[in-house]
């Protein structure tokens, strides 16, 4: 019984250290001043937001299409790739499969020095595409993984049970295969668009002049001191995240028979 009142009580600790500076936010977007003091209760600062703040919803608009975009072609490369390396016997499959591993675990900052030096080699222009590159190649490793996780309880028989009935592979990958690992695949796409829009350390590397995406906007605002107007996109993200997260499990919920 004691253990496990501790273990509630740790539970508990580690919640409100988590959630208390989320509250404190949410309180202080609605606050009259700039300060910590409070104010007087004031939406000053979600105007603000939504009628001053051209810079800031145009490095949104970035980084959900940078997002969107490097997460629908990491998922159809993850996948494709996760199908292959699973099922498929090749020369050099282990050395594949041991290269897939390093984006997961190396330093993210390494990440971005070795793109910034890649891109300046070849002098390709820093830019939305150097983004978009940097952000679809640390995003296939995680849905291949998770694609392969999904296999890895896959009943190959229906495949075999497809080639008999005289499905050809592109026919047995599209109605037999892909809606099978349909809920890996919703949920690698997921992973992928929330580590992009997410990431600040790659995107700051290769990332050039005019093509700051949120997490860029947002470290050059709290350089110069941490506005109001940052609480309030803080919040309106969250209720995204929340809003997701709950679309997310109705589409489990629906793709999971």
């Amino acid at each position: 019984m004691n253990k496990r009142r501790t273990s509630l009580f740790f539970f508990l600790l580690s919640m409100l250290f988590f959630y208390i500076p989320l509250l404190i936010l949410i309180v202080y977007s609605f606050n009259e001043g700039k300060s910590m003091v409070w104010k007087g209760f004031s939406l000053k600062w979600y105007e603000e937001l939504f009628m001053y703040s051209d810079n800031i919803w145009k490095a949104f608009r970035y980084s959900v299409f940078i997002a969107v975009l490097s997460g629908v072609i990491s998922t159809v490369i993850g996948t494709l790739g996760a199908i292959g390396l699973q099922w498929y016997d090749f020369k050099g499959k282990k050395a594949l499969q041991l290269l897939t591993y390093i984006p997961l675990v190396i330093p993210e900052i390494i990440l971005g020095v070795s793109l910034l030096i890649l891109f300046a080699t070849i002098k390709f222009e820093l830019g939305l595409t150097t983004i978009f590159i940097a952000h679809t190649t640390f995003n296939i490793p995680f849905v291949l993984f998770i694609i392969l996780s999904r296999l890895e309880e896959f009943d190959y028989s229906i495949v075999e049970a497809a080639y008999d009935l005289g499905a050809t592979e592109l026919q047995t990958l599209r109605k037999v295969i892909i809606p099978a690992i349909l809920p890996g695949i919703v949920s690698g796409f997921l992973i992928s668009v929330t580590l992009s829009f997410d990431d600040f350390v790659t995107t700051f590397f290769v990332a050039g002049p005019g093509s700051s995406t949120l997490p860029l906007r947002i470290y050059s605002m709290i350089r110069l001191g941490v506005s109001p107007v940052i609480n309030a996109l803080s919040v309106l993200l969250i209720g995204i995240s929340i809003i997701l997260t709950l679309s997310t499990k109705s589409l489990q919920k629906y793709f999971v028979k």
